[in-house]
């Protein structure tokens, strides 16, 4: 398969783009077309960037969202929304996305009266049943079930995903056609999934997606299934049920030892301290990470040179009205950092951790260069990223995120994806209605034709756009 990407924007420039067998073969001023071609895109002087890695993402939570009942913001949203639900088979509704901190089961009990219900907190963290739910799940044997003052459970169940999920009547896994091609619009070319200990079946279902991936979640010791690459290990530090120094420091030793680093959840400062004393006992290992990196202190900023965080400003907008309301004052400049990581030395990479936050690359880029919360006030505003920085850290390597961000030049995998406008135009209003096509190994996976724009000069060739689809 030849193609050739005509009349492209690259590095600022106009450039025609040859591709075969998956890889870029020359990246050459704009001439007649070769010989040998079998597709041919025209990018009427759009931008073509390497494709986007979204370096922190939940694939099968994200499917599983995409068939679930939206919980929306408050209390009342959820009553609608339940009032309007349809359970599925087995007499169950599954809603998603709830900022509700006291939800409980004699709340959903009364709000939908009955119904076996599990509400997943927008944290990711939490699911919340019914009393139904409690029943047909024989919740109490969880240790992550949160019981009342006088021993009755709550509703409300801790890191208890995989423990659900043996629970529930068999089904069959999501449909993951709908995240590739919605991915593919956002001009994602890969994926690092960050969902822990995946087994075997579950990890291989994801090789199905168009993205190129990685996971995060592979067992220590195991290979990935063909088509996949095995990253960091990934390794939860649950704000509820912190490690032992000792042990974290042993499983840290344990990945390392398999030639693999560690990439870390923590969203607490009590978490990063543990953690950075735990590496400073095990050592480090070049693909050591942090994941999220919520709450960094500026006293333990110089601690985490040599580290990479993969962080997700985009939490800001979803989030940050919460964020002033519940985090205190001081610690704002401490939420989701960017420019101080950078300052210090410390690799950035941006993701969307998705579907627990915003999925859409361009968002985010929006979210990091303004830092601003739903109601428009800024919220830690010396933290703010250019849009060209914003972007590099959506262009760097799925296997080195925070390094050098990827180019379009001879020789490189032919992941890509082509904007309807030239890229200044782009960094101008990030979004994702600009991406006009993307290639996956010289292949489209998705794609509208960008169409010329009348109107102003660029040096002596004519400024070429798309109109808004």
């Amino acid at each position: 398969m030849t193609l050739l990407v005509r009349d492209a924007e690259v590095d600022g420039r106009p450039a025609d783009v040859l591709v075969q067998h998956g890889r870029i073969v020359s990246v050459t001023p704009p001439g007649p077309l070769p010989a040998g071609v079998d597709d041919v895109l025209d990018a009427a002087g759009g931008a073509l960037l390497p494709g986007l890695a979204d370096h922190h993402i939940h694939l099968h939570a994200l499917a599983a969202a995409r068939c679930s009942v939206p919980a929306g913001r408050t209390r009342d949203d959820l009553a609608r929304a339940l009032a309007a639900a349809e359970p599925d088979e087995h007499g169950w509704v599954r809603v998603v996305g709830s900022s509700d901190d006291a939800l409980d089961a004699s709340t959903l009990d009364v709000l939908a009266p009955g119904l076996r219900v599990r509400v997943q907190h927008r944290s990711g963290a939490l699911w919340t049943l019914s009393s139904a739910a409690l029943e047909a799940v024989g919740a109490a044997d969880h240790a992550g079930a949160e019981r009342a003052a006088d021993g009755a459970l709550t509703g409300r169940m801790f890191r208890a995903d995989d423990w659900l999920r043996d629970r529930m009547p068999e089904r069959a896994p999501p449909n993951l056609d709908g995240v590739g091609a919605d991915l593919a619009g956002y001009g994602i070319t890969a994926v690092t999934d960050a969902t822990p200990d995946l087994d075997r079946f579950a990890a291989t279902a994801l090789t199905a997606l168009p993205q190129r991936l990685t996971l995060l979640g592979v067992p220590l010791g195991e290979l990935p299934p063909p088509g996949a690459d095995a990253g960091p290990y990934k390794i939860v530090l649950a704000d509820s049920d912190l490690p032992d120094p000792d042990v974290l420091t042993d499983r840290i030793r344990a990945a390392h030892a398999a030639g693999r680093g560690v990439a870390v959840h923590t969203v607490t400062r009590e978490s990063l301290v543990l953690l950075l004393v735990a590496l400073d006992a095990a050592g480090r290992h070049p693909g050591d990470r942090l994941e999220h990196a919520a709450l960094v202190p500026s006293e333990l900023l110089s601690e985490l040179r040599g580290l990479t965080v993969v962080t997700q400003p985009g939490f800001l907008t979803d989030r940050g009205d919460d964020y002033r309301r519940d985090v205190p004052a001081d610690e704002h400049a401490d939420l989701y950092r960017c420019r101080s990581l950078i300052d210090a030395g410390v690799g950035l990479a941006l993701s969307s951790d998705a579907p627990y936050g915003p999925v859409d690359p361009w968002a985010v880029v929006r979210a990091a260069t303004t830092r601003l919360t739903a109601d428009g006030a800024p919220l830690g505003p010396g933290e703010t990223l250019t849009a060209t920085a914003a972007l590099d850290a959506f262009l760097t390597a799925p296997d080195d995120p925070g390094g050098r961000s990827r180019r379009v030049v001879t020789g490189a995998p032919a992941d890509l994806v082509l904007l309807a406008v030239p890229l200044a135009e782009a960094l101008r209003a990030p979004s994702c209605e600009h991406v006009a096509t993307t290639v996956v190994g010289g292949e489209r996976v998705h794609g509208r034709r960008p169409h010329r724009r009348r109107g102003t000069a660029r040096g002596p060739r004519a400024a070429r756009s798309a109109d808004s689809p």
